[in-house]
């Protein structure tokens, strides 16, 4: 436990884990997954008590930019287990054109294509491969349409560890190719996401590989939070009226509203109203937005998934109680949409504003519009979108399912 100087003297403040549903805690400097009495995703506690006293937002302000100046906030006991390729504070861009466009003024883009990898999934890889490496292990495993397991090789390269992926034969090709550029093992699966996952698991627990899936271990959870941090901080320690995530796994949801509450424990916040989350799924796999309609606590698997946006194309998260949760305590709603609509706001958005979101991000503004044409979105609202990654990934599989599609 760091001590009570008036100095901040521990490079983290991590306490333990704890399970997500039945609270049991579990050690921070020992290797653990998930719960296994309850099958549930574990989190990280921070004593926020202390931190509140001897941490300021001045101090994190000051240093090199990047996730890891929020160091204490992150699970790494030694600065030298940090494994970085410069992640984090990705720009948060007005959208003037787009806004105008749609009689939305308050809007904006919180951009993470220019992530390591072209991807946010670089904050979370960086968190838990680093806590990895700190705790002896050399050996990943992850199921992965795209993103995860390219950004997770290259992270397991900079590491000096083994990295093995389980990847659908439908995933990105330019996702896969880099993945082997960088020395991962590639297991092609027919199937989704949920076979691979369930392969990968098999040859974790036979050969001893640490599996790295979203929400089976507890660390990339942490890296993710950060975006909730950093963008608290761009709006001068204010949050906006709605965010709009794309949410497969679910991670970067979970994770912000993990942000916002640790937020408000350090006294960091000068207001305590919270944004209404909204989950984004694509209509092709939309298992979260079914759940939410209903109102129920948990997911159904949803079979024979399919989306241009690989990204969405989760049939059951591991964590679709924590997701739904937190959506029904942020009076938020979850939204799908048709890859016609992702791909025409893809391309929208480049003529607008010149970004080329990934089309995950895309399908957050294919929700927006939706949501203002439904009037759950007011014109005077701040919103906030994330584009979770860079569009140029995409080409190839956006002209495979639409030969007539052109980028903007």
């Amino acid at each position: 436990m760091p001590n009570s100087t008036n100095k901040t003297t521990s490079f983290t403040y991590i306490r333990n884990l704890t399970c997500s549903d039945c609270g049991k805690e579990y050690a921070s400097d020992a290797i653990n997954t998930y719960c296994p009495d309850c099958q549930a995703p574990l989190l990280a506690n921070y004593d926020l008590a202390q931190l509140r006293q001897i941490l300021k937002p001045a101090q994190i302000a000051a240093r090199p930019r990047g996730m890891w100046r929020w160091h204490e906030l992150l699970p790494v006991q030694r600065q030298s287990n940090c494994v970085t390729l410069g992640e984090g504070d990705s720009a948060l861009l007005k959208l003037p054109h787009f806004s105008q466009r749609f009689g939305i003024p308050n809007l904006l883009l919180k951009d993470e294509s220019n992530n390591p990898s072209g991807s946010f999934k670089a904050r979370g890889i960086s968190a838990a491969i680093s806590k990895a490496k700190e705790l002896g292990v050399t050996k990943v495993i992850i199921p992965a349409t795209g993103y995860a397991g390219q950004t997770l090789a290259v992270y397991a390269a900079r590491a000096g560890m083994q990295c093995c992926i389980f990847a659908p034969k439908t995933s990105p090709a330019a996702a896969l190719e880099e993945s082997r550029l960088a020395g991962a093992e590639i297991v092609l699966v027919d199937g989704l996401i949920s076979e691979a996952a369930g392969l990968a698991g098999e040859k974790a627990r036979a050969e001893g590989w640490f599996d790295l899936s979203t929400f089976k271990e507890p660390y990339r959870l942490e890296g993710k939070k950060i975006i909730g941090y950093e963008l608290a901080e761009a709006l001068n320690w204010t949050l906006p009226d709605v965010i709009i995530y794309p949410t497969g796994g679910g991670a970067g949801l979970v994770g912000l509203w993990k942000a916002f509450d640790e937020l408000e424990a350090l006294g960091w916040l000068k207001t305590t109203k919270r944004p209404r989350l909204v989950a984004v799924q694509a209509k092709g796999c939309a298992p979260i937005v079914k759940a939410a309609r209903n109102h129920a606590s948990f997911c159904d698997f949803w079979t024979n998934g399919r989306t241009i946006a690989s990204g969405l194309c989760a049939p059951k998260s591991f964590a679709d109680q924590l997701i739904l949760r937190d959506l029904y305590e942020s009076q938020g709603t979850a939204v799908a949409v048709s890859d016609e609509a992702i791909l025409s706001t893809q391309r929208l958005l480049s003529e607008a504003d010149g970004i080329f979101p990934s089309l995950e991000g895309a399908a957050t503004l294919a929700a927006l519009i939706k949501l203002i044409q439904q009037k759950w979105i007011q014109p005077a609202e701040q919103v906030v979108l994330f584009n979770t990654g860079a569009g140029l990934k995409d080409i190839a599989a956006a002209f495979a399912a639409c030969p007539a599609w052109t980028p903007g």
